[in-house]
């Protein structure tokens, strides 16, 4: 018997859609520099035209929100016309690293404002005719508790309060839930967190142990949500959903030292990872980020595919694979160019030109999951 699925199609595109403040007081806005949110309509209409039916973007907190309690919804309302208009399916990213300059993040206030965000986007796309959203609350909680809590590589740009922004996070994020399920019942989430594997330099105990906790924390913000840690945050089961992950090639690595590359030995197996994950949680799975630039971009879709399929195989119910980012973009540091997405930079008429082999394999790849995933598209679709 073949079981629904969560996506419109298999292979999802994600809009890289960063907004957080650099530590020299510079905010990023991806959307914008990728003229992604000028040219919504047009990206929408190339990914259809090969298949591509759903995708992830995202909202601009920090331009809706231009004084407390006040939306300004002009930054949005194209964008999600668009994807109507287009026939796109949206995993709505809500706050992807940045928020609004007058709210503190370590205040009650910063949980209390974002769900009531949170809220109106949920009536807003309702009144749109949106009546099965998709959201990710709070990107990659795990990874913004380190960069902007541990090691202030960007906004809030604390050191040594990783562990406190983590809870913070995931107050936030069950905060929005709970808004967000309080407007639209039906609404689905997914929660995007890296999957990583860390190594011990040596077989001293002590480094043993330190690279399996590191491990191990990858697991923090989902057994937050669900309560399975600190269950006084107001974690419960029901508020882990859709278990993202986000793979990339430099997501292993020796504790204190060089990364894990795919050709060395101690490189652990996607596939094997994705299976733990699911045997910890029992969720549906997507992958929800993973990419690699320049040549690299195809071998590493075509070993990603080749685990998903290996870890499908063996009963973790993969919803799909989305490429991140799909579109080429500047470096958050440097604005150098990085070549890692299917589409470069637009012309002046909104037009991008492909990766051409990139193109021929994500071709591909559809066509091998359609066979292989045995499951039907959603209620409603074509």
């Amino acid at each position: 018997m073949k079981r629904q699925r969560a996506f419109d199609s298999f292979l999802l595109a994600g809009f890289e859609c960063s907004s957080h403040r650099r530590n020299d007081g510079r905010r990023l806005d991806l959307l914008n520099t990728t003229g992604h949110a000028r040219w919504a309509t047009n990206d929408y209409q190339q990914l259809l035209a090969m298949g591509i039916r759903s995708s992830r973007d995202g909202l601009r907190w920090h331009l809706i929100e231009t004084r407390p309690g006040h939306y300004d919804w002009s930054s949005f309302l194209p964008m999600l016309r668009a994807a109507q208009a287009c026939g796109m399916q949206v995993i709505w990213d809500l706050c992807h690293y940045g928020y609004p300059d007058d709210l503190d993040i370590w205040r009650p206030e910063f949980v209390e404002r974002f769900a009531k965000f949170c809220a109106a986007v949920a009536r807003l796309m309702r009144e749109e005719g949106i009546e099965n959203p998709v959201y990710s609350p709070l990107n990659e909680i795990s990874f913004w508790s380190w960069a902007g809590g541990a090691v202030g590589y960007f906004n809030p740009s604390a050191h040594g309060r990783g562990l406190e922004l983590k809870h913070q996070l995931v107050r936030a994020s069950i905060a929005a839930i709970e808004a967000i399920r309080e407007q639209v019942p039906s609404a689905r989430f997914v929660q995007g967190e890296p999957l990583i594997n860390v190594i011990a330099g040596s077989h001293r105990v002590d480094q043993v142990n330190a690279a399996e906790n590191y491990r191990l924390s990858q697991f923090d913000a989902w057994d937050l949500l669900t309560g399975r840690q600190w269950p006084g945050l107001g974690g419960q089961e029901s508020y882990l959903d859709i278990v993202g992950v986000n793979f990339y090639p430099h997501n292993q690595w020796i504790l204190n030292g060089p990364k894990v590359l795919r050709d060395d030995r101690e490189y652990r197996p996607l596939a094997g990872m994705l299976s733990e994950v699911y045997q910890r949680y029992g969720r549906p799975m997507l992958l929800s980020e993973t990419g690699a630039e320049g040549d690299e971009r195809v071998p590493w879709l075509t070993y990603v595919s080749e685990q998903v399929e290996r870890a499908i195989h063996r009963g973790v119910p993969i919803e799909g694979i989305c490429w991140y980012p799909v579109l080429d973009y500047p470096g958050w540091d440097d604005d150098r160019y990085c070549p890692a997405g299917l589409f470069g930079f637009a012309d002046g008429e909104g037009q991008r030109a492909p990766c051409h082999p990139l193109h021929q394999a994500m071709q591909l790849l559809t066509q091998r999951f359609s066979e292989c995933t045995g499951v039907e598209k959603p209620m409603g679709t074509d």
